[in-house]
């Protein structure tokens, strides 16, 4: 799951520039997603994700990690897109129900890039979906997602990269 808990955090390091919807407004007068979303951001986010992915792929093949299913180019591309697609999803849907950008909405904010990278990559590649995701393994997913993004956000918020530690 790296190439998709990676890209939110590097989005946030390498983000800022020309926002993702250009400043547009959608039909009700809200942003369609904010400035928090950015061009760079997503290209910087997307990167990291495919990097650490290519890490992993290089690690399995040679024997590094032998316990762990192996990835696909593919899926890695689609784990690093997925998620910050999840995100900006959910960015749209906060700023329809009027929530601000680093306002709180529960659970949505914890599960938001693993629904995105999960389902673009059960979309474009579900053969290594279907074969790497077992039951046991999605329920640590759902566990330690909201665990990992609550730790996160809290050493960011300290380290100043944060506004809020949620």
């Amino acid at each position: 799951m790296l190439p998709a808990y990676l890209p939110n955090n590097f989005a946030a390091l390498t983000g800022g520039g020309i926002p993702f919807d250009l400043g547009k407004n959608w039909t009700d007068g809200r942003r369609v997603l904010g400035d928090g979303k950015t061009i760079r951001g997503f290209i910087g986010g997307v990167s990291a994700g495919i990097l650490i992915g290519l890490i992993q792929v290089y690690a399995e093949l040679s024997g590094f990690i032998p316990c762990f299913p192996p990835h696909t180019m593919k899926a890695v591309i689609l784990l690093s897109f997925g998620s910050l697609l999840g995100d900006m999803v959910k960015s749209f849907f906060k700023r329809r129900r009027g929530i601000d950008r680093g306002g709180k909405w529960f659970l949505v904010d914890q599960y938001d890039f693993v629904a995105g990278a999960f389902l673009l990559t059960l979309l474009g590649d579900p053969e290594w979906v279907f074969t790497t995701f077992s039951l046991p393994l999605l329920i640590v997913i759902l566990v330690l997602t909201p665990l990992l993004h609550r730790t996160v956000n809290i050493i960011g918020y300290k380290f100043g990269l944060k506004k809020v530690p949620w």
